[in-house]
């Protein structure tokens, strides 16, 4: 479990850390970035997860959404794993797309060969990546945690939190695929790792899961109207349908003129950092 740091760099007061393990859950070895805000020094401090998209790494968010300074500001750690298993002898899509295997686990524990001997990264952010910050960072608390996420990202936050809510004070999101079951990223991405079965994806599916749902906690939900991607694979409307279904309160902004990039993270990311800094500091 024992993790190297690779690279620290100065920022805001805090440090921006980035670290590689050995992941016992994927098999292979992994790195993930860690920011440490600079009350850190002190005492120990709450933290946000932040999933990724398709195609990223750990390094994106931590490089492209200026998160630190609010970070920093409001005395909560962030933390952003890789999307996928990688390495040597890790499988990917045969074809290349960037939509299936390397860069594009989902965020679920697969179950189909060959992806069944690797790609557990639902297993890894909700257990072991917990255990390795701990360990590497001591003066996070990971038993005070969030959860957010971009797109496949969005999606992994917002089905982890709505799975594990003793885990998390509260999800957030930006662009999700919030019904992976009825759209051409998940129904492939889902056909592959967990197989022909549809009865099985229902588990990764946030617009499903919120029916199921024992616990409610705090979502906030933005999407940009400008979004490419919006009609055809994020179906924001859906979320919108199921939130009141359910009974399960959500807040979703539609931000006008917005698209998909990380240009929307960044002028959003404070708002969630605020939003979950306010649970996570609740006494």
């Amino acid at each position: 479990m024992s993790s190297e740091c690779l690279s620290s760099v100065r920022a805001f007061g805090g440090h921006q850390h980035r670290f590689q393990h050995r992941s016992q859950v994927l098999d292979c070895d992994m790195i993930y970035s860690v920011y440490l805000p600079p009350q850190a020094a002190e005492q120990n401090v709450p933290v946000v997860y932040y999933l990724s998209g398709l195609t990223c790494t750990d390094e994106n968010f931590v490089t492209k959404a200026g998160a630190q300074r609010a970070a920093a500001a409001l005395g909560v750690a962030i933390v952003a794993p890789d999307t996928s298993p990688r390495g040597d002898g890790v499988p990917d899509d045969s074809e290349g797309s960037y939509d299936m295997g390397l860069g594009a686990g989902f965020y679920l524990n697969a179950t189909e060969a060959p992806w069944s001997a690797h790609y557990y990264m639902y297993d890894y952010v909700v257990t072991e990546l917990p255990q390795a910050v701990a360990e590497a960072c001591p003066r996070v608390d990971t038993s005070r945690a969030a959860i957010t996420g971009h797109s496949m990202g969005g999606h992994g936050a917002l089905t982890i939190g709505l799975k594990n809510p003793d885990h998390y004070t509260s999800f957030s999101a930006f662009s999700p695929i919030v019904a992976p079951t009825q759209c051409p990223w998940g129904k492939k991405a889902f056909s592959h790792y967990l197989g022909a079965d549809e009865s099985s994806w229902a588990d990764y599916d946030t617009c499903l899961l919120l029916g199921k749902a024992t616990e409610q906690r705090p979502i906030l939900i933005d999407q940009g109207t400008s979004d490419n991607f919006l009609e055809e694979q994020l179906k924001t409307h859906l979320i919108e349908e199921a939130s009141e279904a359910a009974g399960y309160p959500i807040e979703v902004r539609m931000q006008e003129g917005y698209d998909h990039s990380y240009y929307f993270i960044a002028s959003f990311i404070e708002d969630h950092l605020r939003f979950h800094a306010g649970y996570l500091h609740e006494d």
